[in-house]
């Protein structure tokens, strides 16, 4: 095996290095930046060194690669009358094989490398700097080394010449792209029962109450409540207070009989919004009570709250349990108690499944914004 190191200003240099010399069978075994040049430690310039190496056939250890194929010298053969046709298509083929072969190799090159800055291909300092910060935002791992592969084949494809600010920005386009397809936005108006659920202690009183004050102040809706939370006084009254700020009717219902009677009741109200108790999500019995109060072959339209200050895999248990009913989108609250926002973005990513809204405070009915990716995708990027 003929092994061989190679010092160039970045990797597309290097690779053609290696292909002089070597040839197309070449394997990289390493590869690292490095500093080089400078005065006194100062003024240094950073380099790649790879490690390059070509298992010879028997017979060819000293043989060196091929680089082309000479042409026999034509002196006396008279010239052809008929010239070689060659297409436009085969053209533009010639023209851009080494470009596409590059590509290839270095598309090969990061598909089983570890991208880190100490081993595998080095990441360049703006690419590095992304994945420090969606590092400390908690994006998953998987997503993670998917947009660092895409990354640095962009900045080679780019010819290294990307800043900071560029990187980051194309980075939030990358992550908006995988939840784009996702219907986000608030409550569809297509249903009239509006359900709440959640773990205790998220805010689904107060995110109701904000909710429903949207639909009254901005889309003119005749707005009733149901309340199922009947363990808890403070609860109800709660729910009573913003009844009453907001000048709407009030039921509450302790069985599947008194929520019958409550519809009965609305029946020419435009939109009905139902809280429920918040009780321990680990209590798959909680979930399963629902059923027994609440009539869902309504048309019924549910939103899961979660927290953002809780952790991803507290959030992924309560999402399983709520699982048992139809969730057709997620409310986060909370924006304003943390400043990492992975778990937010990794939920949607992973459970496929869209934010209505993100509320960021406990006042009644600001405090919260209808969820876009784009506004989603932007709390964790760092940028506008």
């Amino acid at each position: 095996m003929k092994v061989k190191k190679y010092r160039a200003a970045s990797m597309p240099e290097a690779m053609k290095l290696i292909r002089s010399e070597l040839g197309n069978e070449a394997i990289i075994l390493n590869s690292r930046v490095i500093q080089t040049g400078g005065f006194l430690g100062l003024f240094k310039k950073n380099s790649i060194e790879v490690i390059a190496a070509l298992d010879a056939m028997p017979g060819e250890q000293n043989k060196p690669a091929i680089k082309e194929k000479q042409k026999p010298v034509e002196t006396l053969a008279p010239p052809t009358k008929t010239p070689i046709k060659k297409s436009a298509d085969n053209q533009n083929a010639l023209l851009s094989e080494d470009l596409q072969k590059e590509l290839t190799e270095l598309k090969a090159l990061l598909k089983n490398v570890k991208l880190e800055s100490n081993e595998g291909i080095p990441l360049p300092d703006p690419i590095q700097d992304t994945k420090r910060w969606l590092t400390n935002q908690g994006i998953d791992q998987e997503l993670m080394d998917s947009l660092m592969k895409a990354s640095i084949e962009l900045w080679y494809t780019n010819g290294g010449e990307m800043s900071r600010d560029e990187v980051r920005k194309w980075a939030r386009d990358y992550l908006i792209k995988q939840i784009n397809h996702l219907p986000f936005g608030g409550i569809s108006f297509a249903k009239k029962y509006i359900l709440v659920v959640g773990p205790t202690g998220v805010g689904k009183t107060t995110t109701l109450a904000k909710v429903a004050a949207d639909c009254i102040l901005k889309y003119k809706k005749k707005v009733a409540f149901i309340t199922t939370d009947t363990y808890r006084i403070a609860a109800i009254e709660q729910l009573k207070t913003y009844a009453n700020i907001l000048n709407v009717p009030i039921e509450v219902c302790y069985n599947l009989e008194d929520f019958q009677k409550a519809a009965q009741i609305f029946s020419d109200y435009d939109l009905v919004f139902i809280d429920t108790a918040g009780r321990n999500f680990r209590n798959r019995k909680y979930v399963e009570d629902l059923n027994q109060i609440i009539d869902f072959q309504k048309d019924i339209e549910t939103f899961l709250v979660l927290s953002l200050t809780s952790k991803q895999i507290d959030m992924e248990e309560i999402y399983q349990q709520f699982s048992l009913i139809t969730i057709d989108k997620m409310i986060f609250s909370k924006a304003d108690e943390t400043s990492t926002f992975g778990s937010l973005f990794n939920m949607i990513y992973k459970k496929e499944k869209a934010v209505a809204y993100i509320t960021n405070g406990q006042n009644v009915p600001d405090d919260f914004i209808t969820a876009t990716p784009e506004n989603v995708v932007n709390r964790i990027i760092g940028v506008d």
